[in-house]
């Protein structure tokens, strides 16, 4: 079997060949194909954005994505969530001695197909490799480059009393499917990731894009952590509606068993925006006619409670949401 050798990261023979036929095969058509050490690029105008981000999660393949699709995804999606168009990435490998090429080859026609779902294309990279039990077979880097579209200005200073709380769809399931994956949780038919693109959820905002007063992906940390994440040190608050949060029987269910707060679980295909309220309701139009956004909802609004995330039970009473402590979810992404 094929397998990855410390002399793939040696600078030699083979880290070339590696890259030749591993790398440039797969993205060698644009700004990558000479292997600059940096990406000189055309500026199309407008505001730039500028993210990065690392993928450590185990395992690497789990129910509705992998580490590769991930990355790409996380990235473009942390663009996106700004109001931009994600143009350009970056790729680093980290890859452990004897890692299988069949395995390397597979998280990489992962992410060449969520680089052309996404159109952003892969201008420089890195790859190193390190001794056997010194990397847990693979760790990936991406940064990525876009430009903001026109009319998006979100910032939490902007948000009034009574602006609406939306997500584009059901939530946690990225953190469900990965528990599951484990095999912590012994779940027939258990939860797949949400893991997938959201700048065509942004984009189907349109001429609404004034009105949004923010935006996040809930990544690590969930909705809970978005959310107190908003009002910290803000006179304004948040209420939350029990019976509008989308969480499938799926989720549920692990998070029932694992006894964890659901509201802490991550997504990774999913938007939370803060909106003004005469524009709530085109925008969840818009977003429910696209896959992604199928199940988009109305979860609760801004308050006047400073600093206070509230969720209104399903049995009539009222429960602080904190900000989640701890790392309860390790390698998630």
């Amino acid at each position: 079997m094929e397998t990855i050798q410390l002399a793939h990261g040696g600078g030699g023979y083979l880290t070339h060949e590696l890259i030749r036929a591993e790398i440039l095969s797969r993205f060698g058509n644009g700004p990558l194909a000479h292997l600059p050490d940096g990406a000189t690029l055309p500026n199309p105008g407008g505001t730039l954005i500028f993210t990065t981000d690392s993928f450590v999660v185990q395992p690497l393949f789990f129910p509705g994505g992998d580490i590769g699709e991930l990355a790409v995804y996380g990235t473009a999606n942390d663009i996106a969530v700004c109001g931009g168009r994600p143009l350009w990435l970056s790729l680093a490998m980290i890859l452990e001695e004897g890692l299988p090429l069949a395995t390397l080859r597979r998280v990489l026609d992962s992410i060449q197909r969520a680089t052309t779902r996404c159109d952003i294309t892969i201008v420089t990279g890195d790859t190193k490799v390190v001794p056997k039990g010194q990397c847990d077979g693979l760790y990936l880097n991406t940064a990525g480059i876009g430009v903001r579209r026109p009319g998006f200005q979100p910032g939490v200073n902007t948000l009034r009393t009574g602006d609406v709380i939306l997500v584009s769809g059901t939530l946690g399931d990225h953190g469900a499917a990965v528990l599951a994956a484990r095999g912590q949780v012994p779940l027939l038919n258990g939860p797949r990731s949400d893991t997938g693109p959201v700048q065509n959820l942004v984009e189907s905002i349109g001429t609404h894009a004034p009105h949004i007063r923010f935006m996040r992906d809930p990544t690590r940390g969930g909705l809970a952590a978005v959310l107190n994440e908003i009002v910290e040190g803000l006179p304004l608050g948040i209420r939350m509606e029990e019976a509008a949060l989308p969480l499938t029987p799926e989720v549920r269910a692990v998070a029932e068993l694992m006894g964890l707060d659901p509201l802490h679980l991550p997504s990774e295909g999913r938007i939370v925006a803060v909106c003004a309220p005469e524009a709530a309701d085109a925008i969840l139009a818009s977003w429910r006619t696209l896959p992604e956004g199928r199940d988009a909802c109305r979860i609760g609004q801004v308050t006047g409670d400073a600093g206070r995330v509230i969720l209104m039970t399903l049995a009539g009473g009222k429960r602080l949401v904190d900000q989640p402590r701890g790392e309860l979810l390790p390698r998630i992404c």
